[in-house]
């Protein structure tokens, strides 16, 4: 089966109604939410990790870094939002219908590092909350944090909107939470409109700026928003697409702006707190919630800086997962169950995390937080650059490409970013070289794959996607039209069909809807396949009560439909529906497969993941669901 046309997170495509609503306030409202998910991503524990270790060591010196990078992030999100509305394509897959496949692929594995990286600050935030909250060990708090992937399927089962409100919810919470701890730290008003000069300390700010220009300007979150937005089903009109990119960059503009005042809040709280004091190598999040106590004289602090951290956590753990979907399905055109998804990038995170509790102690988490952000920041220009050239294309943006002033600031951005992360490296790999006692594997391991960065990062840079155009518009349109559209519009008959039937309520619509596709002159196959645990083991040698009954009532079905006049057989199969229907059905001469409701429903489908999604991808006929 050809998936190339698989639309971006499936699931929630263009539920959300835009069109219809008579006030511009209501047809606001509609557009407001993606960038709200995509924010809460600028407030997750990453950022609590440089945004503490800035204040505590520069006062408000690198308040101005915090601004730079809002303001970068609110420019970036905007062209994501631009790339997703217009074409109708995530990052991910825009990439894959640009580049080779192997370019590609190292975009996808670049991709699939930072999604990581963001996730190992979730899970560590996550348990540090835990911990300071009701005193959870640490590598508990850690393993617990994999249940939250069950949370994310169940909003996603609720829908979108739903989803929306609450991560809303919990930005409140956070903001919420930070409103209190300004108004105990009292900072200095005048200190504060001081830190908005730009200025750079020495070589330790440049590494923190770096780590908050990464936990900020966030990777994943631009594969994130140019999906998020396609959940709006607009008018495709010039006028709606305008209408979408100007609601689309108001809801950035608010959501970023409440991710910038709870990181400056942040920043501000331990500038006025622990810098203030003398106190300038808090980089540890446990040390600044055990000293916000006893330096502002209150037990409120504390506590409610660990329900924040709690918040910020799970919110931006969800919309990590989601992320990770995108990357996959979009470079890969892979598509797999969500939950394996989830436990797949939990798993990378939380192996780290372990490791660094248990042998640098609770001590260690704080560098890990700082590093996962510098990870982040280093692999910003392998999405950056690519988001530029497919939105500056006139012709894959269909006239809605930006301009050269926005165009510039786009470059000058990534130009601070990619200059900021190469002179890291370079110091970082100098340093390396300086002190190791065997430099032979820096020159061997280190070096090769910094050069080799770089090269894709000039390839990248140069390479046009201009001349695409038409391979992709090969991709999304069958030319087989152009040729047999007189063979096409002829009646369709079907002389061979196979029902799937489950002995539920559905059956009926199932085979009715069989019967009139195929009428008399067609053979029907009922299908029934035994999912007893005997069954799973055994297969076609099992005789229990189960099968005899199955089979029984297929002989019913069989049997009143031969009374109608209907040619019928039945087959029955052993063990997994979504292998044996397609096993079945493969394995004869089949026009046409109708499938019902047959499968799981609640748990079940969290755990095996429907029927009717597996087996249409296995089969090679036409599938009518009912």
């Amino acid at each position: 089966m050809d998936r190339r046309n698989h639309k971006s997170l499936e699931e929630v495509h263009e539920t959300i109604e835009t069109q219809g609503k008579k006030t511009p306030w209501k047809r606001l409202l509609a557009f407001l939410g993606p960038a709200y998910l995509v924010s809460v991503g600028y407030m997750d524990p990453g950022n609590w990790a440089t945004d503490i270790a800035g204040g505590s060591q520069f006062g408000y010196q690198l308040i101005w870094v915090l601004l730079m990078s809002n303001i970068m992030a609110l420019l970036l999100q905007s062209l994501c939002a631009r790339l997703g509305v217009v074409r109708g394509r995530d990052l991910a897959q825009a990439s894959r219908e640009a580049y080779n496949p192997f370019v590609n692929f190292v975009l996808y594995i670049l991709a699939e590092i930072a999604i990581v990286a963001c996730d190992l600050a979730e899970v560590i935030g996550m348990a540090i909350g835990l911990n300071l909250l009701f005193g959870i060990p640490m590598i508990w708090g850690v393993t617990i944090t994999a249940l939250d992937t069950f949370l994310l399927l169940f909003l996603l089962n609720k829908g979108m909107r739903k989803m929306e409100v609450f991560i809303i919810g919990l930005i409140f919470i956070i903001g919420g939470s930070f409103i209190v701890e300004m108004f105990l730290a009292k900072p200095d008003v005048g200190d504060i409109m001081a830190g908005f000069i730009p200025s750079m300390p020495n070589s330790a700010a440049l590494y923190i700026a770096i780590g908050i220009i990464g936990a900020t300007v966030m990777p994943h979150n631009l594969y994130l928003h140019s999906s998020l937005v396609q959940s709006r089903k607009i008018e495709r009109t010039k006028k709606g697409i305008k209408q979408a990119l100007k609601f689309n960059f108001i809801d950035s503009a608010i959501a970023l702006n409440l991710a910038f005042f709870v990181n400056a809040a942040i920043l501000i709280l331990a500038a006025a707190v622990f810098h203030k004091n003398g106190m300038f190598e808090v980089a540890e999040i446990q040390d600044a919630h055990a000293l916000l106590e006893p330096l502002l004289g209150s037990s409120l602090a504390p506590t409610f800086f660990a329900i924040a951290l709690i918040a910020a956590g799970q919110s931006s753990t969800l919309t990590g997962t989601l992320a990770g979907q995108i990357v996959m399905e979009g470079h890969l055109n892979l598509r797999i169950q969500p939950w394996v998804r989830r436990l797949i990038t939990r798993m990378l995170a939380i192996i780290p995390a372990i490791f660094t509790v248990i042998y640098f102690g609770e001590s260690g988490t704080g560098k890990l937080l700082i590093l996962s952000q510098v990870v982040l920041s280093l692999q910003l220009g392998f999405a950056v650059i690519p988001l530029i050239h497919f939105v500056s294309s006139k012709k894959l943006m269909n006239g809605f490409h930006i301009k050269w002033p926005l165009r510039i600031a786009s470059w000058l951005v990534t130009l601070i970013i990619v200059a900021l992360n190469a002179k890291l490296v370079y110091d970082e790999i100098i340093g390396w070289l300086a002190t190791a006692e065997n430099p032979i594997y820096i020159w061997t391991l280190v070096i090769p794959v910094a050069i080799g960065a770089a090269i894709l990062l000039v390839y990248i840079t140069f390479k046009t996607t201009e001349k695409d155009v038409k391979s992709e518009k090969r991709k999304m349109v069958p030319h087989i039209l152009d040729a047999k559209v007189e063979e096409l519009i002829g009646p369709i008959t079907y002389k061979n069909i196979a029902v799937s039937v489950d002995f539920s309520t559905s059956d009926e619509k199932s085979i009715s809807a069989a019967l009139q596709l195929g009428g008399k002159d067609a053979e029907y196959t009922l299908i029934h396949i035994v999912e007893t645990p005997g069954a799973m083991i055994y297969g076609d040698e099992i005789d229990d009560y189960e099968t005899a009954s199955d089979e029984a009532f297929l002989n019913t079905y069989k049997e009143k439909l031969q009374e109608k006049g209907y040619k019928v057989s039945i087959e029955l199969g052993f063990g997994s529906p979504k292998k044996n229907i397609p096993k079945i059905v493969n394995a004869a001469d089949f026009d046409l497969l109708v499938l019902g409701g047959h499968g799981h429903t609640g748990l079940k489908d969290l755990l095996f993941g429907t029927t009717v999604d597996s087996v249409r991808h296995k089969v090679n006929i036409p599938v009518f669901i009912v």
